[in-house]
This record gives structure tokens, C-alpha cells and sequence, in this order.
């Protein structure tokens, strides 16, 4: 199956909008294809503001996020990954939705109760 990401920011983004509030993202700003100022990178992460009056040509395709931006006064395309996107949230209350890791091998599953040693209870009964 495809990746559910881009259909949930794009709902995520709806609804945050839709109720006046700011939308921002965190990205893996050390993942591969992401473009951003090296001046908003903190400790690999980087918060962007993806409010309609924060950025112009705004595209939640279903491969990246893409838009225009000024930062310290320059107008600059901004590029990320899915895959990178890490986070959507308002800012003004932080709710929002934390994206699971892509990629990642399904877990194992651990041995069954029945494949599980028996164990006498530590319980008793007390008259």
C-alpha cells in the first residue's frame, strides 16, 4: 500500500487551518532531498511555518512538501521528503500529529502466552 502520510497532513493541515490557527512542521532536516536554509537548522531538526500567509506556491504533493519562503528577508524554494516530514502541529496549542518512522521493518512477534514458561504465583491464600 501506499504511504498514508500526505493524506493525513494534508487533513491535518485542513483542520488546523480551518480553525485559525498556524501550521508548522518539523523535518528531519539531515534526511535525503530535504532543501532548507542551513541558518533554521537546530540539532538536525528544522520548524517551518506552512501558514498560507507565511509562504507562497504551497504543494502537499504526495512525494514532498514544496513552497516559497523568505528567510531573513530572501525568498527561497523549500523542499522536503515526505519521508523527512516528521510532524504537523499549531503552533499556537500544539496539537497536531506526530508521523511514524517510514521504512522501518515490521516488528517480530514475540513468543505467546502458550510459548511462554509456566510459572508457579506468588500469590497464596491467607485464611
Amino acid at each position: 500500500m501506499t504511504s498514508n502520510r500526505p493524506y493525513l497532513l494534508r487533513a491535518m493541515y485542513d483542520w488546523i487551518s480551518d480553525n485559525g490557527l498556524t501550521p508548522y512542521i518539523l523535518v528531519d532536516a539531515a534526511a535525503p532531498g530535504v532543501q532548507v536554509p542551513q541558518s533554521a537548522i537546530k540539532d538536525g531538526r528544522v520548524v517551518l511555518n506552512v501558514a498560507a500567509r507565511a509562504v507562497s506556491h504551497l504543494d502537499l504533493g504526495k512525494d514532498h512538501v514544496r513552497f516559497n519562503a523568505r528567510f531573513s528577508g530572501v525568498s527561497q524554494v523549500v523542499e522536503v521528503p515526505m519521508a523527512s516530514l516528521l510532524a504537523i502541529y499549531a503552533h499556537e496549542n500544539g496539537q497536531g500529529m506526530m508521523f511514524p518512522a517510514e521504512n522501518q521493518p515490521a516488528p517480530t512477534p514475540g513468543p505467546t502466552a502458550d510459548a511462554m514458561p509456566k510459572k508457579g504465583t506468588h500469590l497464596r491464600v491467607v485464611k
